[in-house]
């Protein structure tokens, strides 16, 4: 997100304004408004106004994206009355930890391929305990989330979105 001075401060910002303050382009504004996620006022001509809890709410849409989340799981998010939201909240956090989890197996991975003494990594017998769960089928698999939500179960498959941002 740029840094804009406090001169340069204002009330309300138009599409344009917005869309450079957080470094994205006008067009991912309008799709999120499509969406659900923004409803910015209008002034007399109708053009969009955004203030300060529009702003709140593009960091919040920017934040829960880079932590994985769609587009559909931030509308629950960003709804305070959906029915399902903790089931989803719920969900996303499991899938941050299984996330995490990996990624440290990731790293010690790593370290063992950069200590070990073997040309092929590959052949190395230690460094194959690594990845025998892909071996033997076992990593990446899990239910879809509407079998979680059938189960009532909080441990979604990653959702990914079309759109950039």
């Amino acid at each position: 997100m740029k840094s804009i001075p406090a001169s340069e401060e204002r009330s309300t910002w138009s599409v344009g304004d917005l869309a450079a303050r957080f470094g994205l382009e006008t067009h991912v504004l309008r799709h999120w408004e499509s969406m659900g996620l923004l409803s910015p006022a209008r002034d007399g001509a109708g053009r969009r106004r955004y203030g300060s809890d529009d702003a709140f709410r593009v960091a919040t849409i920017m934040r829960s994206k880079a932590a994985g989340m769609s587009l559909e799981q931030i509308r629950v998010l960003l709804d305070g009355g959906a029915y399902d939201r903790h089931v989803i909240l719920e969900a996303h956090i499991a899938d941050l930890e299984a996330r995490m989890a990996e990624m440290e197996h990731s790293r010690e991975m790593t370290r063992h391929a950069l200590e070990c003494r073997a040309h092929d990594i590959a052949a190395c017998p230690n460094f194959r305990a690594h990845v025998q769960d892909i071996v033997d089928g076992k990593a990446g698999r899990g239910p879809t989330m509407a079998e979680l939500l059938r189960l009532g179960s909080a441990r979604p498959a990653r959702q990914n979105d079309m759109h950039p941002m």
